[in-house]
């Protein structure tokens, strides 16, 4: 018996566990799940083991609220049609819900921006002042209840680095960058380095750091490539391909990152104090979003974790779009929420939710893919950005779930009333479907009807 095999049956004794990882020095990398890999401990192979695979959650956040003129949806499967701004989920459109008038009761009359996005995950009322408060996001609540059965209980990335002082409501602006709380006056850290974020998805930590981690587990890749079937070696394949394309993308942000490091440290202040690309960050937002999309996927595909949330912008961004040819910064363009140029970023945004949709789509898993055994959600703090309307917000679903959300389908809650279309009531349901079973979240002690 090989060392990889030791160190595999050492690991998953109990049989439960079919999660498969190379090692090298200073790195570890999970892989997919290997069909013809036995269940270390058991003479079943892993594909005849009546386990169902894993149900995963994703919420990708985009600040300010979209182009409501553009942001609409019509019909159900094949026929369902699209707006403009959610164009770019035409190829996947019948595994997606597209949902309208779930609304956030405590994000409404309290004033603008970050009273409304703070709890867009918790539902919580938040308090005004020096002093935290608000509550556990359901992200958090998932990792928490689910947590222990991968490497990491979840992952919190961000392609903006947050911001602190008061708004002129007098809310903490700590509500405006963060999404993720594990509890009611502790957001979760959020990394938004992606060398960071590539490093903690594989263990890769000591001196050979900057070094590939390819290249540091390449003879178990090999070793274990001569002992899978045909179609597992081509999923291994693929795998480690999207492995080397990514951390090739990755080597040049690290660099940055670590001369921001020092940047900071010459000038007395702290790397988030500088502008960006003065603090590390990639100067192309383009590539920083496209990489957090796909660390979140290699995360997905290897059971990393399961619980994963993506701020794209926060609240009162300062993001530019001259790749959009628009003029304004995020914020300032969202108080012209209906014109052109706004419809150019919310589709921008759409796009990169549909990048880690469609690259989960092609991810084959049993039957079905990736996808299908998830559900990633978009949203947003508010409606309107010119009007601050938080009375709806925008919702757009994709994947399955396991089989245990229908999709294709467009769901109206507008005139249900108040009582039967809260956020929370959404966040019910879907924990109720992945096995976590609660009498209430947030505002909400029903789950979403019709969902």
């Amino acid at each position: 018996m090989s060392e990889f095999e030791n160190r595999n049956r050492r690991t998953n004794r109990s049989g439960s566990d079919r999660r498969t990882f190379l090692r090298g020095v200073g790195v570890t990398m999970a892989l997919p799940w290997l069909e013809s890999i036995p269940v270390w401990g058991s003479e079943t192979p892993a594909a005849e083991a009546p386990a169902a695979y894993p149900k995963r959650f994703a919420v990708m956040f985009m600040g300010c609220g979209v182009n409501p003129v553009h942001w609409t949806a019509k019909g159900n499967g094949e026929t369902m049609e699209l707006g403009r701004c959610l164009a770019p989920l035409e190829p996947i459109k019948s595994k997606i819900n597209y949902i309208e008038g779930l609304f956030n009761k405590h994000a409404t009359g309290v004033g603008i921006h970050p009273g409304q996005t703070g709890n867009i995950l918790s539902g919580a009322a938040l308090q005004k002042g020096a002093e935290l408060r608000g509550g556990v996001s359901v992200d958090q609540l998932l990792a928490r209840k689910l947590g222990d059965s991968t490497p990491q209980p979840s992952m919190v990335l961000g392609c903006e680095q947050p911001i602190t002082g008061y708004h002129e409501t007098n809310f903490s602006m700590a509500y405006s960058s963060h999404i993720s709380w594990s509890n009611a006056t502790s957001p979760v850290p959020m990394e938004v380095y992606p060398s960071l974020a590539f490093d903690a998805l594989f263990d890769n930590r000591g001196n050979r750091r900057n070094k590939s981690v390819l290249d540091r587990v390449r003879d178990e890749a090999l070793n274990l490539s001569k002992k899978v079937s045909a179609r597992d070696r081509a999923k291994l394949d693929e795998y480690l391909t999207s492995v080397r394309e990514v951390e090739k993308r990755v080597a040049p942000e690290r660099d940055r990152q670590e001369k921001a490091g020092d940047r900071a440290q010459s000038q007395g202040k702290p790397a988030i104090a500088l502008k960006r690309p003065d603090d590390g960050l990639p100067e192309d937002i383009r590539e920083h979003m496209h990489l957090m999309c796909d660390l979140v996927a290699l995360a997905f595909q290897t059971d990393k974790t399961r619980i994963a949330t993506l701020l794209m912008c926060r609240d009162i961004s300062g993001l530019f779009y001259p790749f959009l040819d628009v003029r304004d910064a995020h914020h300032s363009a969202s108080h012209n929420d209906r014109s052109e140029a706004y419809e150019r970023v919310t589709r921008y945004y759409c796009e990169q939710f549909a990048r880690l949709a469609t690259r989960l789509d092609s991810i084959a898993e049993g039957n079905g893919t990736i996808l299908d055994n998830s559900c990633l959600i978009f949203t947003s703090s508010m409606w309107s950005g010119t009007k601050h309307d938080s009375s709806k917000v925008p919702l757009v679903i994709a994947g399955g779930l396991g089989g245990t959300i229908e999709t294709g389908r467009t769901l109206d809650y507008r005139d249900r009333g108040d009582d039967r279309r809260k956020l929370c009531s959404l966040y019910l349901s879907i924990a109720d479907r992945m096995g976590v079973k609660l009498d209430r979240f947030g505002d909400a002690d029903e789950k979403l009807a019709g969902f």
